[in-house]
């Protein structure tokens, strides 16, 4: 006979995300895509406005550059992919007690950076480097979807959040 106690009780699930967050998750995902294709077009040497000297002497390209400027566009991507975890329904790496403060961390960073993005955008140096109007109408129109990302991924941690405290417990993890 099988006596079911608290410890191997199963807890009951957690609301699936609503549609408009599990949306938000892969339109952050998509948000980061622009840049990042701009960013590895720059490291492969394809014209992206900035010209050769410049390319050399400030972001050492050819060079240690190429591997900066190419890892962070996937760092960029995989941060961007973090969300899918909020609203998955089927893999949870961590336990939401840990990841609810991880991910609020997470927006309060994605708020930060597009700040600097900003900074950076509008300050003369940034500016002055590109060779022309359309080489930087195209570096805007790579970059904007970025600023997205700060209010998505907010509106993300908050569903994740509410529904696992609307329920008054955490999601068990997934068993093996």
């Amino acid at each position: 006979m099988y006596v079911m106690t608290t410890a191997t009780a199963p807890l009951p699930a957690c609301a699936p995300a609503p549609v408009w967050a599990r949306r938000a998750a892969h339109a952050i995902a998509l948000c980061a895509v622009p840049s990042g294709l701009w960013r590895i077009a720059m490291a492969s040497g394809v014209y992206v406005g900035y010209s050769d000297q410049v390319l050399r002497d400030v972001f050492d390209i050819p060079g240690w550059g190429i591997a900066y400027v190419v890892g962070l566009s996937v760092l960029t991507e995989l941060a961007a992919l973090f969300p899918l975890l909020l609203v998955s329904d089927r893999w949870r790496p961590l336990h939401p007690r840990v990841l609810a403060p991880l991910a609020w961390t997470a927006s309060g960073v994605l708020v930060l950076v597009a700040l600097w993005q900003l900074v950076v955008a509008f300050t003369v140096e940034s500016q002055t480097y590109m060779s022309s109007g359309t080489a930087q109408t195209v570096w805007g129109f790579a970059f904007a979807p970025l600023f997205a990302i700060p209010a998505l991924m907010t509106a993300v941690t908050w569903s994740y959040t509410k529904r696992h405290r609307a329920r008054g417990q955490a999601h068990p993890l997934p068993r093996p």
